[in-house]
């Protein structure tokens, strides 16, 4: 059984106060709850080996899937695939940071990956800087707790500029350029999420500036513009596939300003390839019996209890649990069926003493630097709480 600790909640004036305002679901329960899991040093340093171990096995089935021409398997929009090679074949796209999902890892039981949220990732603010605040405001130790990840995205904003090389390095080969940062108009939580980000820019030592995607202007020959002035970095809050499908002439312009070498985009586009569930597939057929995957297909798996998924689902939407005769033993609906399936191997989530189920997310950026878990159900949705941790002595 997996250990959780009370403590006393912080207020929502207090989260306010810190940008953070989606704290409370349209049920009116906390999104943020008011426990800690407990883990140890042993079991922190195993997911972040595991993330670390994973990224290097991504990067290998990214290849693979390249040199394969993949990309329909994996349910890529066809006016992505010249991007996302053009992104992949150049080092200065550099991938600033993902979200690991795992089942596991506390409680004796095996880490298992479920996914890999490449591309915009939630939970950002909640990981970084929400959980470091429970401990400080119960008087407890903030360094308890696997949780480096806001210096560690300064440190890979640092690499946009000196890649594979010394991050101490930046300021002597930094020479101006600029990051807008930008996020859907209307969406606080995407907006200050974005806001956080650019703050990690701000303190790495770039020039940055904020703008609502409405507001940002795109030329194939010459870039990206606030008004008259252009960036060199675009930072998108807007998931890729969301691009290709709804706003099929800005994916066009994308493609031709980063065939052009007129902007670096961020996320960049090859994160798709990352995000797509089906990629599982993939890293099966590469790595079978990995112990830190679980058998996934394109078509039902045999006698096995297992998950649907589609595609590019997010928060659980469009997801059914079989048993092993392929009865439904728990379903969502939502409005991502027109994505393909994959069927995952199912495995059990840890659980507290009121049989909550406990997912681990572990955020990277460059290496694994933050833990956080979601709380919910069978299927982690859209009414999962976040939960804190800490390291027990």
């Amino acid at each position: 059984m997996l250990h959780v600790e009370k403590i006393k909640p912080l207020s929502k004036e207090f989260l306010e106060s810190i940008g953070f305002y989606w704290h409370t679901d349209a049920d009116q329960t906390s999104y943020v709850a008011d426990e800690l899991v407990l883990v140890n040093n042993n079991e922190v340093e195993a997911y972040y080996e595991a993330a670390n171990e994973l990224y290097d096995m991504f990067a290998e089935a990214g290849q693979y899937v390249i040199d394969n021409n993949l990309f329909h398997e994996l349910n890529i929009p066809f006016n992505l695939v010249e991007l996302i090679k053009n992104s992949w074949a150049n080092d200065v796209h550099w991938h600033l940071y993902g979200r690991f999902d795992f089942a596991g890892g506390v409680d004796g039981k095996p880490i298992k990956l479920l996914e890999f949220n490449a591309d915009t990732p939630t939970s950002l603010y909640e990981t970084a800087i929400i959980q470091w605040a429970m401990l400080k405001a119960n008087g407890m130790d903030e360094a308890k707790q696997f949780n480096t990840l806001f210096e560690a995205l300064k440190e890979n904003f640092k690499r946009l500029v000196v890649l594979g090389g010394d991050t101490e390095d930046f300021a002597e080969n930094y020479e101006g350029w600029r990051i807008l940062f930008s996020s859907i108009r209307g969406n606080i939580e995407d907006e200050n999420t974005t806001r956080l980000l650019q703050t990690a820019a701000n303190e790495a030592g770039f020039h940055t500036d904020f703008a609502y995607v409405d507001e940002v202007g795109f030329n194939g020959k010459e870039g990206i513009f606030k008004g008259d002035e252009n960036f060199e970095y675009w930072f998108k809050l807007v998931p890729w596939e969301n691009i290709a499908i709804e706003e099929g002439d800005l994916a066009l312009l994308l493609d031709e300003i980063v065939r052009e070498q007129k902007a670096i985009i961020l996320n960049p586009a090859y994160a798709l390839l990352f995000q797509s569930k089906a990629f599982m597939k993939v890293l099966w057929d590469l790595f079978p019996n990995h112990p830190l995957l679980l058998e996934t297909s394109y078509a039902p798996l045999k006698d096995k209890k297992q998950v649907e998924k589609r595609a590019f689902g997010r928060e659980g939407a469009n997801t059914v649990i079989y048993d092993a005769d392929m009865s439904v033993i728990v379903k969502t609906e939502g409005d991502y069926g027109n994505y393909k399936p994959i069927y995952q191997e199912y495995v059990e989530l840890p659980k507290d003493g009121e049989g909550k189920s406990y997912q681990a997310g572990v955020f990277f950026a460059y290496e694994g630097c933050g833990l956080g878990f979601r709380r919910g159900g069978l299927i982690m949705e859209n009414f999962s709480k976040f939960v804190g941790h800490r390291i027990k002595d």
